[in-house]
């Protein structure tokens, strides 16, 4: 069983690494120009100005969450549901470079304000974000941030992503893994082997750095090709199942 002391030091090594993700991105943002705002982020059918208005808007959803939470409230992330998240999105990408990098950067410093406030005591408090606590919030939080900032294609991506970060996901993204095989991810940099799936399923193994296996689990695209093996034989990289 995980003691509260153990969870709050969890979520504190969590906070720094999103302090510092956060300070990443305030350093990129001055070199974005109105022409690059407009260009294609890696998600398709998004613009970078697309990528970093969504940014701001789930950064400002999960402090919202962190500052109802504190209160004993349980409120939804947006106002509207999903359909105001998306339009919210679209109006934001029509902004200027300008305003998106001041949108953007307010966004972060209401962010660092909202989870400053959260004490050690505080990380199980739940809140309306998919039902869970704190503590998930501000994982999801470190997720977006860092894998939108990838996204983006402004300086920063998954090949900078931190060990943590990637440790993570692979935890985190393990339901996207197909039930009918035994997949285990070995990287090439020291990181022990993980081991997903059903015992006696056909087995895959992913080869490669820790940063590109964690960006193919996220659904990225790695730096580096990856090395896929079935039966010892070199087979396609397998589909993988929806976010959790």
């Amino acid at each position: 069983m995980t003691t509260t002391t153990e969870y709050a030091k969890t979520a504190e090594a969590v906070r720094a690494g999103i302090e510092a993700g956060q300070e990443r991105l305030r350093a990129l943002l001055p070199a974005l120009t109105d022409g690059a705002a407009r260009e294609p982020s890696e998600l398709p059918g998004w613009s970078r100005a697309h990528v970093l208005s969504h940014i701001e808007g789930v950064g400002l959803a999960l402090a919202r969450q962190a500052r109802y939470g504190l209160r004993g409230e349980l409120i939804e992330p947006y106002d509207g549901g999903r359909p105001a998240r998306a339009a919210a999105i679209e109006a934001g990408a029509l902004r200027d470079a300008a305003a998106l990098r001041d949108a953007v950067r307010a966004a972060l410093a209401e962010a660092s304000a909202a989870w400053a406030a959260v004490g050690p005591a505080d990380w199980s408090r739940p809140v309306a974000h998919r039902n869970g606590d704190l503590r998930a919030a501000l994982l999801a939080w470190w997720r977006e941030l860092e894998i939108h900032t990838a996204d983006a294609q402004i300086g920063h991506g998954p090949r900078d992503w931190p060990r943590e970060l990637c440790h993570h996901l692979l935890d985190h993204l393990a339901p996207r893994v197909p039930g009918d095989l035994r997949l285990v991810l070995t990287a090439t940099d020291g990181t022990p082997a993980r081991r997903y799936g059903s015992d006696g399923a056909p087995e895959v193994t992913v080869r490669g750095p820790l940063t590109g296996l964690a960006a193919w689990l996220a659904g990225r695209r790695p730096d580096h090709p990856l090395d896929c093996r079935r039966s010892g034989a070199v087979a396609p990289l397998p589909e993988l199942l929806d976010w959790p």
